[in-house]
């Protein structure tokens, strides 16, 4: 059993390697409604940045891009920001103008999330929720807390490993409350609607079904993850439970809310960036003609050290 699950690490150690930051300017982006990326600089760099394209269109993928992607509502979009399996953490800039994905830093240096064992870098394709947005002037009743000013974070539990930027269909099963120093973090578990699980996969009870052991280690994941660089163990709302999809609608409705009162001017942006090329009623739009966006470049990943490779051994991962 031991030479087993040796042959396990050592495949997901190959697997982990091949799809990591350093080789995704050979993958070719899958299509998806018509949402294509444009990159700027070199990644694992300061400079950095991936624009997204509607029909080759810069859009802006906090406020442009649609929150649902049916009439019905029950199908979201989701714009990938850090592919599983992969450490750079990269994430939308609120800041910047149409809100490039970026790779945030700390004191000046990029920040890479280190792997917790077993766990290598990121352990879903994770990411945000468009036209969302968790207000810091509001505090959840349930979480006691305020929201921490960004859009709302999902995991993407499907079995397909993404690349940064894409933008994928995904339906939510529920949500998880981190309470990330002193502020409300929600995380949506959602699954990609192209994966074959997606059929079976209908709410938080048919996760534990059907992906055994999942949610116990997304939960340890987010507990951890922090820990090597100095910082104490986080801690869930509910106990750590994962509320279900109904819950996790209820989340997405108050975000989007928060939203439109953001991108209608009735709460104060601070350093947000409203501006966008799709919303002609709404604060901040601006033709795309109007910006000085740059041309894409195609040039190959800087170089990641090698201490990014690193397995921390933490007492808390239990």
């Amino acid at each position: 059993m031991l030479q087993t699950i040796s042959i396990a690490r050592n495949r997901l150690s190959h697997i982990a390697n091949a799809i990591s930051q350093r080789e995704f300017s050979s993958i070719t982006p899958r299509m998806s409604s018509g949402y294509t990326t444009r990159k700027i600089g070199q990644a694992n760099t300061l400079d950095y940045r991936i624009y997204i394209e509607k029909d080759g269109v810069p859009v802006s993928p906090f406020h442009d891009i649609p929150l649902f992607a049916n009439e019905q509502e029950t199908i979201l979009n989701m714009i990938v920001e850090v592919p599983r399996w992969t450490n750079a953490k990269l994430e939308i800039s609120k800041e910047e103008v149409l809100n490039p994905i970026k790779q945030d830093t700390k004191k000046g240096k990029l920040r890479y999330v280190r792997n917790c064992f077993p766990h290598h870098g990121y352990i879903h394709n994770y990411g945000a929720l468009p036209q969302t947005w968790e207000d810091p002037n509001f505090e959840h009743p349930d979480t006691r807390a305020a929201g921490d000013n960004d859009p709302l974070d999902v995991c993407e539990i499907g079995w397909q490993v993404s690349y940064p930027g894409e933008v994928k269909q995904v339906k939510v099963l529920g949500v998880m409350a981190l309470l990330d120093e002193g502020e409300t973090d929600w995380k949506i578990i959602a699954i990609d609607v192209r994966d074959p699980l997606a059929p079976k996969l209908n709410d938080i009870e048919d996760v534990e079904k059907y992906l055994p052991g999942l949610l116990r280690a997304t939960n340890e994941w987010f507990r951890i993850y922090k820990m090597p660089d100095g910082k104490p163990e986080n801690h869930f709302a509910f106990s750590g439970e994962c509320k279900n999809k109904k819950y996790a609608m209820e989340v997405v409705k108050e975000t989007s809310e928060a939203w439109k009162k953001l991108i209608g001017g009735k709460t104060d942006p601070k350093d947000i960036s409203l501006v966008n090329t799709t919303l002609k009623d709404q604060t901040g739009y601006t033709s795309a003609s109007e910006l000085n966006i740059p041309e894409g470049q195609d040039l190959p990943p800087a170089p990641i050290d090698s201490s990014i490779d690193k397995w921390f051994f933490l007492a808390g991962a239990n």
